[in-house]
């Protein structure tokens, strides 16, 4: 399902072309429509590190009220301290994964998220705001957000690969931990259903094998990952 936002003085568009109907099967889903949805699961939505991926993601408009209500948590509670607030803005926004077979969507896609995270932090520090930060940001987006088929689980493109999520998990404060795992691994796990990926009991669990693990590193320094 692909999705976009409307202009409040517009009737929202539910098709942007008939071809794009007929080829890929995009049908556009009202705000009001994901504002619902994701209301169903709200507990969730603003848990600020409660991951979510959209298999056919579109322009982003559900990755985009996702990062709106997990950088409202963000602000509420860490915006007297830059720091905190750039830690867990990070956090909220590698939270989010998307895919979507269209490389126009997927561009949209990752600028609307970057101009969310862009305009709240420069809006609270203003001339303190740091390009590292929003670096952090836009790194981490292009690794989230992913021009590819969810049905053949391979990038789109002249050479298609598996696709390749990353983990990024906070450790000591300041350091993230990067792990590169298969979308085919994640969801072989799912249809397998022999052991869970996580428990409260104490009883054996699924641990996904990485295909790539990087050493911890600073957050505001993430995008030095590829020259190591």
């Amino acid at each position: 399902m692909i999705i976009e936002t409307m202009s409040p003085k517009k009737q929202e568009k539910q098709v942007v072309s008939r071809k794009r109907v007929a080829d890929h099967g995009e049908v556009l889903t009202g705000k009001r429509e994901v504002s619902a949805m994701l209301d169903l699961v709200k507990q969730e939505t603003e848990r600020i590190e409660s991951r979510f991926l959209e298999p056919a993601c579109g322009t982003g408009n559900f990755l985009t009220e996702i990062l709106e209500r997990k950088l409202r948590i963000v602000e509420s509670r860490y915006r007297n301290s830059q720091l905190e607030y750039e830690r867990n803005s990070v956090l909220a926004i590698s939270s989010i994964y998307g895919i979507d077979i269209l490389e126009d969507n997927i561009l949209a896609c990752r600028k609307r998220l970057f101009d969310i995270f862009d305009q709240r932090y420069s809006r609270l520090f203003k001339k303190a705001s740091r390009d590292e930060c929003l670096n952090t940001a836009s790194y981490i987006l292009e690794h989230n957000i992913i021009h590819g088929d969810a049905l053949t689980l391979k990038t789109t493109g002249d050479n298609p690969q598996p696709i390749v999520f990353s983990e990024w998990s906070p450790v000591n404060g300041s350091m993230l931990k990067r792990r590169d795992f298969t979308f085919h691994g994640l969801l072989e796990h799912e249809s397998m259903k022999e052991l869970p990926l996580f428990s409260d009991l104490g009883e054996d669990v699924f641990i996904p094998e990485p295909v790539k693990e990087y050493p911890l590193i600073h957050f505001l320094r993430v995008a030095d990952l590829e020259q190591q």
